[in-house]
């Protein structure tokens, strides 16, 4: 083989390495657990996943911060009442660079007993728990709800990304229908993984989460929730899984960084060939 042909095939080679790197490059840790209707019971499994992603909790501090992470609980100042939103839902978009949207009406924060939940279908004072006092958290009008990221202080202006992200949910009683997917932001799916069952028929708890070990950068969170949206009784003998969640806790946001697409390298690698064929004409002659 000439140097020029050597050259060619290092040109092809490196254009298909950069493919497969991209294509192949998601890797998540993930921690999960199926709990009883106790806080107890899923704990632990909660705190090894805080202290995975690390400390401090940053609160409302505005960002860009190095390090920590964010957490949402539904339960500011002691809240005893429930809160109906639109969506999109920006309450929490300034002070933790957290948005949430839905393909359905809005979302609620609310009590167990409250009459905003309970109206929907007073069984579901006892379907759900809370897994820090007293408010849970659900999308209305459809079982699915997105969450994207943004620097906190910039008010969404400053799109951002996180390495790791865990949500706690009550209600799970079918397995492999309440589910997490990460997305980059090119709209790549980096990782759909579903949430383990509880071990109780009404209230328990489960958690998932997952943290990025390949420096991934997780733009937006989809998170189907059960087969249903609210309304319907909690039937899982008929394929009924209706589903709520609480603490959410992800990595400090951080500004998203450009990442070459797998489509463009794919797209260059006939340029690339190309280029190698002409010179190997212009060798020849």
């Amino acid at each position: 083989m000439t140097l020029l042909n050597r050259r060619v095939v290092f040109v092809a080679t490196i254009a298909l390495a950069l493919t497969l790197s991209e294509t192949a490059s998601a890797q998540f840790t993930t921690t999960s657990v199926g709990g009883d209707n106790t806080t107890a019971s899923i704990q632990g499994t909660v705190d090894a996943f805080r202290t995975a992603i690390g400390g401090p909790v940053n609160g409302n501090t505005p960002g860009p911060l190095v390090g920590g992470r964010r957490e949402i609980n539904w339960d500011g100042a002691a809240a005893t009442t429930a809160t109906v939103s639109g969506s999109p839902f920006n309450g929490f978009r300034n002070i933790r660079g957290a948005s949430f949207t839905t393909p359905g009406t809005g979302f609620l924060q609310t009590p167990l007993t409250a009459p905003e939940l309970t109206d929907i279908n007073p069984t579901y004072a006892t379907e759900f728990s809370f897994f820090s006092p007293s408010r849970i958290f659900t999308s209305v009008g459809s079982n699915i709800m997105d969450v994207t990221f943004s620097i906190p202080g910039t008010n969404g202006a400053t799109p951002a990304t996180v390495g790791a992200f865990g949500a706690i949910f009550t209600g799970v009683d079918l397995a492999d229908t309440t589910s997490v997917t990460f997305f980059d932001s090119d709209n790549n799916v980096l990782l759909n993984s579903f949430v383990p069952v509880g071990t109780v028929p009404n209230g328990s708890l489960s958690f998932f989460g997952a943290t990025a070990t390949g420096g991934e950068q997780v733009a937006r969170v989809r998170i189907t929730a059960g087969t249903n949206a609210l309304g319907p009784d909690d039937n899982p003998a008929n394929g009924i899984d209706i589903v709520a969640t609480d603490d959410f806790i992800y990595s400090e946001p951080v500004a998203a960084v450009a990442v070459p697409e797998a489509g463009s390298l794919i797209l260059a690698m006939p340029a690339l060939l190309s280029i190698g064929f002409v010179l190997r004409r212009r060798s020849i002659q």
